[in-house]
């Protein structure tokens, strides 16, 4: 019933771009957020109106301090969208100069040890924790 409907107003339903995933511009929104940024982690989270999906957020130093730089959902082919949000998260990762950490690649699972509990590398260190 809700997809009939849904094809019934299709139309009339407002669609939202998906976020940019050129280094440019997840570069300057990394920018605008409001502290040094510490390391880019690409992290799956899920919906049940999208599935799977991952976010690539860019963890800034302080001790609990992140922001939001894109959504990476389910490509238009319907393949699973870590290789397009892992591409994106290494290249804004080498482009800032700090670590890329995806803690599950492979598999959904938004349980996966964030980087922060991971440990940090050695400072100044710009080497991946996890390459994908």
């Amino acid at each position: 019933m809700v997809h009939a409907r849904y094809d019934a107003l299709a139309d009339q339903v407002e669609r939202t771009p998906p976020d940019p995933l050129d280094v440019p511009s997840l570069a300057a929104r990394a920018a605008a957020l409001p502290g040094r940024v510490a390391a880019i982690e690409a992290l799956w989270d899920g919906d049940t109106v999208h599935d799977w999906f991952v976010v690539l957020v860019a963890v800034l130093e302080g001790p609990d301090g992140e922001g939001h730089l894109a959504t990476v959902h389910h490509r238009p082919e319907g393949s699973l969208p870590r290789a397009p949000a892992a591409e994106a998260g290494r290249a804004l990762a080498d482009h800032l100069g700090v670590p890329f950490h995806f803690p599950s690649p492979n598999v959904p699972d938004d349980q996966a040890p964030r980087w922060r509990a991971v440990g940090r590398p050695a400072e100044g260190s710009n080497r991946s924790l996890k390459r994908t």
